[in-house]
């Protein structure tokens, strides 16, 4: 159900379409419908959005948004997140409310994960 004034959908860049689908899907069983040679939408991530192939990439360097997704394992998500070709900006480290790890998908782009 769509919500008047809640973030309702994500678009992201992504330099290779097919890794990024192949990535999402593999560690965290996002679902993938292809719009075309330059753009793909996602549903089963919490919130739907697509990615649009673009030369850019989702930095918090940059001062993109960070998207910060859950996991009730987080040491095991930084595992799968390694093996599916992912790499770690930060390892898990502490916070006032959970710990968390920060990484780049194979695309480029920046995501954190959290736990209590």
């Amino acid at each position: 159900m769509h919500q008047h004034h809640k973030v309702n959908y994500i678009e992201m860049p992504s330099r290779d379409l097919n890794l990024s689908k192949a990535f999402f899907t593999k560690v965290f069983g996002w679902a993938f419908v292809d719009y075309g040679p330059e753009y793909c939408a996602f549903s089963n991530g919490g919130i739907d959005g697509g990615f649009y192939y673009a030369d850019l990439a989702i930095s918090s360097q940059s001062s993109a948004p960070l998207i910060i997704l859950y996991s009730n394992q987080l040491e095991t998500t930084q595992t799968a997140v390694l093996a599916a070709g992912g790499e770690l900006i930060k390892t898990i480290f502490s916070f006032p409310g959970g710990r968390r790890f920060q990484f780049k998908d194979p695309a480029g782009n920046e995501f954190a994960v959290w736990s209590e």
